[in-house]
C-alpha cells in the first residue's frame, strides 16, 4: 500500500469511506479470516457508522473505551475468539488478571473495565489484550515480562519467540492488507470484503 493512497484516503471529505478505508487498512487480516479480533481507534461521531459497516457481516463489535472524541472498538468472530480464550494456557494467563468468568462476554466486559481503569490512570495498561488480538501467548508474557523491550523484532506485534514463524504470518498479513486495500479501491463493500466463516 503506498503512501500516496494512505494520504488520499486520510484527506477525503466523506467520513463514511474515510472509515471503511481505515477499518480494512487496519484490520484487513481480521476481516480476511486470518485473526479472531482486532481493534480500532476511531472518532466516538463514527460509532453508529461504524455498526452499520459491519452489520451484513458475522462481524460483532464492542466499545473498549471512550476516551475523549475517541474510542477504541474490538472487532471479533465470537466463536473464533471464544476459543482463543478457552485455550487451557491462554486461560490460566488471564485468570491472573481476573477473568474468572469463562463466558466471552464477561471477559470482554472484563477487559473494557481494565481499558477504562488505564485511561483513568488507575492501572497500567492491561497487556493481555495481545491473546484477545490472537499474538502467541508466549510473545505477550514476554513483552510483559519485558516492559516491551528486548523483542527480537516488531511487526503486527513484538516478537519474543519463533521468529520465522511471525515473519510468515506478518508476510501473509501484509498480503492481506494489500488484497483488502486493493478490494475497496475497486469499489467493494466491508461487508463483501470481510470473510464470512463458515
Amino acid at each position: 500500500m503506498t503512501a500516496e493512497i494512505v494520504t488520499c484516503m486520510a484527506l477525503d471529505q466523506n467520513r463514511g469511506k474515510r472509515l471503511q478505508f481505515e477499518l480494512v487498512a487496519q484490520c484487513a487480516p481480521f476481516l480476511k479470516g486470518m485473526r479472531r479480533a482486532s481493534v480500532l481507534n476511531i472518532e466516538k461521531e463514527w460509532v453508529r457508522e461504524l455498526y452499520r459497516l459491519i452489520g451484513p457481516t458475522d462481524i460483532s463489535c464492542r466499545i473498549l473505551v471512550v476516551r475523549g472524541n475517541r474510542c477504541l472498538a474490538l472487532f471479533y468472530r465470537k466463536e473464533g475468539l471464544r476459543e482463543v480464550l478457552l485455550k487451557q494456557g491462554v486461560r490460566q494467563f488471564l485468570l491472573e488478571y481476573g477473568y474468572e468468568d469463562e463466558e466471552l462476554d464477561q471477559d470482554i466486559t472484563r477487559l473494557s473495565v481494565r481499558m477504562n481503569r488505564y485511561s483513568r490512570d488507575e492501572i497500567t495498561f492491561p497487556h493481555e489484550i495481545g491473546v484477545f488480538l490472537d499474538y502467541p501467548l508466549e510473545d505477550v508474557k514476554a513483552f510483559i515480562q519485558n516492559n516491551g523491550k528486548e523483542s527480537l523484532f516488531t511487526g503486527y506485534w513484538k516478537v519474543y519467540h519463533n521468529p520465522k514463524q511471525a515473519k510468515l504470518t506478518f508476510l501473509a498479513y501484509d498480503k492481506a492488507r494489500d488484497s483488502a486495500v486493493n478490494e475497496f479501491l475497486i469499489g467493494k463493500a466491508v461487508s463483501e470484503i470481510a470473510k464470512i466463516s463458515a
